[in-house]
């Protein structure tokens, strides 16, 4: 059984303040299915496989590191991109939803989820990761309203 933590205050602590962002450990590259401006911080180890867990292989970029520490690591990732204009837009006990006006109009989109393997006993040094994907489309577009009934004139 798989099972995702709670960001410790991530996703209610919407802003970042009081958190100090870590200087990246390497230089940010395109990452797999999160966006450039995502780095490997301090205290995080890439990890490519995602854990095996959750399907995300392939579909996000992740780090890794003791499950005592991610809470903060999942801070200072809140704190570094917020320090890129990327803002805490919503989300719930393991997910943060981040959005990023764009030059052009719109928003991008991607999100930070928190997780790790339950079928461990949960102690401080369990390994637990955050993955980073992007969210396809403009995340701040109108939504169309409903198109009108058919004989029905438009108001």
């Amino acid at each position: 059984m798989i099972r995702t933590l709670t960001i410790a205050g991530a996703a209610l602590a919407l802003s970042a303040a009081g958190v100090q962002a870590q200087a990246p450990a390497t230089p940010p590259t395109a990452p797999q299915g999160g966006p450039a401006e995502v780095g490997l911080l301090t205290g995080a180890e890439l990890s490519p496989d995602c854990g095996g867990l959750n399907n995300l292989a392939g579909r996000a970029w992740c780090v890794t590191a003791p499950l005592g520490q991610i809470g903060a690591l999942a801070d200072a990732y809140i704190a570094d991109l917020a320090s890129k204009n990327w803002l805490a837009a919503g989300g719930d006990e393991n997910r943060v939803v981040l959005i990023k006006r764009r030059e052009a109009g719109g928003c991008d989109g991607m999100q930070m989820v928190a997780f790790y393997d339950t079928t461990k006993t949960a102690v401080a040094e369990l390994p637990a990761y955050l993955g980073f994907a992007t969210i396809p489309g403009d995340v701040c577009a109108a939504r169309s309203a409903a198109p009108a009934a058919a004989g029905t004139p438009p108001q």
